[in-house]
């Protein structure tokens, strides 16, 4: 085998199988392996490409017939925060964002079953152990942080110590050359009134605009899917097509 063709990715394709967003349809994927001998600029220039990465697998949609997934971006420096976006984050004035590295812990894993069990019970990650959310957090050829967002106490004996702070959210990202792309996030399924979704992708665009750096990913926003239309509320944005990355 040539050097050029070992560094080269190979594509598979997944068999059909229901799709969990869109009732009816069947979903296919097309996808390869990250692995170490990847040249760093291919591993990029995919997940820039409309690729998502799942630990060390990237992939994207390819199922016959339907094109509703979409992958989008947020424009940083266009970007303006909406009336209800400024509430939420004065919602969450009390919340302190920390990007620490990717070792998982056992307060994460708390967070992260009590989101699944509340929220999304019947979705693939319903069964995900102690050990799969390591994996999750912890393989990845690329740059990868995780961004702790804990409540700050009023006052108190914890108050100076961040890491006893109660962790309210937390979300899983990979730098980018031209962004960061949002890969999970997770939130304490109690506290629904503070918005957290939508404050953790605000807060990444802040983070990525004093990095300078264009573009947040959201991954994919799928038409006619309900959980997946808040992606459309961040403008603007660009979505890819076969043209490439237009802007919305």
């Amino acid at each position: 085998m040539s050097e050029q063709r070992k560094h080269f990715p190979e594509f598979y394709v997944t068999a059909a199988q229901p799709c969990p967003y869109l009732q009816g349809r069947l979903e296919r994927k097309l996808f390869t392996h990250l692995t170490s001998d990847k040249q760093p600029a291919l591993v990029d220039n995919l997940l820039r490409g409309g690729f998502r990465r799942s630990q060390n697998i990237a992939y994207m949609p390819y199922c016959e017939g339907c094109h509703a997934c979409v992958s989008v971006r947020v424009v940083v420096d266009a970007f303006r925060p909406s009336a209800s976006m400024r509430r939420v984050s004065a919602e969450n004035i009390d919340l302190v964002a920390r990007r620490v590295a990717t070792q998982p812990s056992s307060e994460q894993f708390s967070l992260f079953r009590r989101y699944i069990d509340a929220r999304h019970a019947d979705g693939g990650m319903a069964d995900m152990s102690a050990l799969d959310y390591a994996l999750m957090v912890e393989e990845s050829v690329i740059e990868t942080t995780i961004t702790e967002y804990r409540v700050k106490p009023v006052d108190g004996a914890l108050s100076s110590d961040p890491t006893r702070w109660p962790l309210a959210a937390a979300a899983l990202c990979d730098q980018l050359s031209d962004g960061i792309s949002m890969v999970y996030s997770f939130y304490e399924p109690t506290e629904g009134g503070r918005g957290l979704g939508t404050y953790m992708i605000l807060e990444t665009i802040e983070y990525a605009r004093s990095l300078g750096l264009p573009y947040v990913y959201l991954g994919y926003w799928i038409e006619g899917s309900r959980k997946m239309n808040y992606k459309t509320r961040f403008l603007p944005q660009e979505r890819l097509g076969p043209n490439g990355w237009e802007r919305v």
